[in-house]
């Protein structure tokens, strides 16, 4: 994402009223010291051990959340296993308000964020050199009210950044200076792929969904092979399954258009309307969670008792590996080449 646009906000208050999710994923190893409540997988190399299900801080932020209700919503869902946040500097006051509910239980979650988009009157501005790279880590420190971010992604840039290298730098001068703990990229297709072939990341945030499964063969086993931990936003495929005609936000219409063309039994007609793990929703989770190295997959909400709703729905364990293999069978018949990776 290059810059969060009016699209992107009418998406994010379209899928904030979105009913409950469901997951599920291989046998896992849980984490030292925890309980079954919710499954846990070791993230790529590093020493976190991350819930599968994790919260994403757009939408709080994108639709201006009372801060009240934030606060409800975070701590129940830590009350209920949540391990894993993740923001950004960009996403309007989210670092903020996540700050202000949480940061007196810092040390009950893994804390990801950002950087490469600075906010300036209420506008993102890319900015990959090292001083601003390294300006927007100390603003997220402050407002995060943390002494060290655990992950810092940055958001989206392209290759030629990446080979340029000072944004990278500047990440890992912020790792040496343990204000990160570690470092990642955030982004899709060939951008992506350059990101993990360099070999100095630790983590890499993508999306994966059944209208997006480019990165199932192009980056994830790469990923995998380097022992990295992977992130999987747009899980859901932005819920498009709801949508009877084009949706109004063009932030649905890449993955919209695919599905007509995928024509998912589960994701037509009558079927859209399940609500439970064998619903759509439950569906697209259950499939993104199967997929090489991914260890969280990231949804986010405004509605407080939705989390643990969510978690609740973990335990419908794995897809059915013919329904699996039926997804990626569909895709590889009917996906164009245009079809890749949707930042």
């Amino acid at each position: 994402m290059h810059k969060p646009s009016s699209s992107r906000r009418d998406f994010l208050r379209a899928s904030a009223a979105l009913t409950c999710v469901a997951l599920s994923a291989s046998a896992a190893q849980e984490p030292p010291g925890q309980g079954p409540k919710i499954e846990h997988r070791r993230f790529g190399k590093t020493d976190m051990y991350v819930a599968l299900l994790g919260f994403g801080g757009a939408e709080i932020g994108f639709e201006k959340t009372e801060q009240g209700t934030v606060e409800r919503l975070l701590n129940s869902a830590l009350d209920a296993g949540l391990n894993v946040v993740d923001t950004a500097e960009c996403y309007v006051e989210s670092e903020l308000q996540i700050g202000a509910a949480i940061g007196h239980r810092r040390k009950e979650f893994h804390l990801f964020t950002k950087v490469g988009h600075n906010p300036v009157e209420g506008d993102q501005n890319s900015d990959w050199s090292k001083p601003a790279i390294l300006r927007s880590i100390e603003r997220s420190l402050t407002r995060l009210k943390t002494d060290v971010i655990d992950l810092v992604h940055l958001h989206s840039c392209g290759i030629e950044e990446l080979e340029r290298g000072d944004c990278i730098e500047a990440l890992e001068q912020a790792k040496k200076e343990g204000k990160t703990r570690y470092i990642g990229y955030s982004g899709d297709s060939k951008a992506a792929l350059k990101a993990i072939e360099l070999g100095r990341f630790d983590s890499l945030q993508t999306s994966v969904n059944f209208c997006d499964q480019e990165c199932i063969e192009l980056t994830l086993p790469l990923a995998k092979e380097k022992q990295m931990g992977v992130v999987a936003k747009r899980p859901i495929a932005n819920a498009v399954w709801r949508h009877d005609a084009k949706p109004p936000s063009a932030y649905h219409h890449e993955y919209w258009q695919r599905l007509q063309e995928l024509k998912y039994e589960f994701a037509t007609g009558d079927a859209r309307s399940r609500q439970d793990a064998d619903g759509p929703a439950g569906i697209a989770m259950r499939f993104a969670a199967m997929q090489p190295a991914v260890s969280v997959l990231i949804v986010g909400t405004t509605k407080p008792e939705r989390w643990k709703q969510n978690a609740d729905l973990m335990r419908a364990g794995p897809l059915d590996k013919a329904l699996h293999d039926s997804i990626r069978a569909r895709w590889k018949a009917v996906a164009k080449p245009g079809w890749v990776g949707q930042i």
